[in-house]
């Protein structure tokens, strides 16, 4: 992979994003704590894996990066900018070198609009290049994502899911990011075409230097392409390494129990199966410690009274969990 700038980009501290729910007839309302005090980093040219199961919080995470929800608390700076102070027309103009391409590009593509014009119109909204350059940026656009010039002519019905996220792609591409939410980018698609999906966001990382933001509820998609990758559960950030090091040495429970679910190709590298002693916290439920705490085998009395902060262990590792 390309050599990662120690810049940070993207600075996320304490973020909280609560949803109420509730609270008629009498009730008292109670509320979601999708997102509950995540800090994070992303630096220049890196991907960052983002990985829980559904309804750990990732996406909610990613749009109050992106102001899509308003956060509840916290902070969010972007190349030394406060994205949370932002008022609505300066939040436009960063919006810019911030893009997001979403799990299903067909929602995100009018119907009735050619790709040459999907792709030409935030060319021409943002004024990246001149009136006359149009046509040939949309032709190159197409070229980096690996379709051919014949493709602008062409509605998005009239070609396969995988050729919508490379058309996604290159309209995202158009405004020249810094840094790209990819929010499931593949799960929607064929096993062989995920691969080619995933080989244009390692090019683009490398050619481009991009840095991405990349959520998956797949380890094996994740472990692919970046360069560090972070584990939620319930709201909350409980685990983050290198790539390589969180693959080989999962240390907080969870972590362990993703991975020993992922099929491995790799001789004596599948790991025993993890299985969790019970369902998912209920919505809404308090928690006043780990929330991790009735699934996990390990668990203590101390983590069913306070939820451990995140620790870094030795070469970067970092991990909340009172086991470790």
């Amino acid at each position: 992979m390309n050599p990662i700038s120690s810049d940070v980009l993207l600075e996320v501290s304490d973020l909280e994003t609560h949803f109420p729910f509730g609270g008629r007839w009498g009730r008292t309302r109670r509320w979601v704590r999708a997102v509950d005090g995540v800090s994070l980093n992303v630096r220049r040219g890196e991907v960052l894996g983002l990985v829980g199961e559904s309804g750990s919080g990732k996406t909610t995470l990613a749009r109050s990066v992106l102001r899509l929800v308003e956060p509840t608390a916290g902070s969010v700076r972007f190349d030394g900018i406060d994205v949370l102070g932002l008022s609505a027309r300066e939040m436009r103009r960063l919006r810019k070198r911030m893009q997001v391409i979403f799990q299903d590009p067909y929602k995100s593509l009018s119907p009735r609009m050619q790709i040459g014009r999907l792709i030409a119109e935030p060319l021409r909204l943002h004024r990246i290049v001149p009136e006359s350059k149009v046509a040939d940026r949309v032709v190159e656009l197409l070229g980096k994502v690996g379709l051919e010039p014949y493709f602008r002519h062409r509605y998005p019905h009239e070609v396969s899911g995988g050729q919508r996220q490379r058309i996604a792609i290159a309209r995202t591409l158009a405004l020249e990011p810094e840094f790209i939410v990819a929010d499931e980018p593949v799960s929607a698609l064929d096993v062989s075409v995920q691969a080619q999906i995933l080989n244009i966001f390692l090019q683009l990382q490398q050619s481009e230097g991009i840095a991405f933001l990349m959520i998956s509820h797949d380890l094996a998609v994740v472990e692919r392409v970046a360069n560090r990758i972070a584990v939620m559960y319930s709201g909350k950030l409980v685990e983050i390494a290198d790539a390589g090091e969180l693959i080989d040495r999962p240390l907080h429970p969870y972590t362990q129990a993703l991975i020993s679910a992922v099929p491995t190709g790799r001789p004596g590298k599948r790991k025993p199966r993890v299985r969790l002693a019970a369902e998912p916290s209920i919505l809404g439920q308090p928690i006043k410690g780990c929330p991790f705490a009735p699934r996990c085998a390990e668990v203590q009395s101390t983590c069913w009274e306070t939820m451990p902060s995140l620790e870094r262990k030795d070469g970067g590792h970092e991990v909340a969990c009172h086991a470790r």
